[in-house]
């Protein structure tokens, strides 16, 4: 078995990034705002939109497709916490595993290369949403570097649970937490 690779997605890469997107609605729909059925009637120019308003990436081995992270503009918090979002933060949504690849290090690629990118983007901070009682994702993200803040909101799909941003410092800065997720 090779090695996981991950590329960035051009525009005209938007349909691979629709057929990974859907795949992902269809297997994981909790973990989605969208549903299957609604993104499965967006027409093409809907699909390169999406592609120009965030960066998309894919992770694959031996030219098979294994999963998909987005990284785009971090949106104000609209409380007073301790997490202050500006131009300089980037935001890690719409993480998706093929669950046969699950447990296989496809997840660290991509956390890994979205944070190169965000630094590329000349970003200090790449942050997440996770829902609070979602062990299992909250360990993952720690075990990568990020670290909860206090903010917290409703999940939009679900408002009987919450989420919280956890933050991970992606700059070069020497004081700042390790900024390499390679291990």
């Amino acid at each position: 078995m090779s090695e996981v690779t991950v590329r960035v997605l051009a525009e005209d890469d938007w349909d691979t990034y629709r057929q990974m997107r859907l795949a992902a609605l269809k297997e994981s729909p909790q973990a989605f705002v969208s549903t299957y059925d609604e993104e499965l009637a967006y027409d093409e120019d809907f699909w390169r939109l999406r592609m120009r308003r965030s960066t998309r990436l894919l992770a694959v081995r031996d030219e098979e497709n294994l999963g998909i992270v987005s990284l785009g503009d971090a949106q104000p918090i609209d409380d007073e916490s301790d997490l202050q979002v500006n131009q300089r933060v980037a935001e890690l949504f719409g993480m998706w595993v093929d669950p046969k690849a699950r447990g296989t290090g496809v997840a660290w690629r991509l956390v890994d290369a979205a944070a190169a990118e965000a630094r590329e983007q000349q970003r200090t901070h790449l942050m997440l949403w996770v829902v609070v009682d979602n062990g299992r994702a909250v360990a993952f993200y720690s075990s990568v570097g990020f670290r909860p803040s206090d903010s917290r909101r409703p999940v939009r799909t679900d408002e009987t649970l919450t989420e919280m941003a956890m933050v991970l410092p992606v700059s070069d800065d020497p004081g700042a937490v390790p900024n390499s997720l390679n291990r």
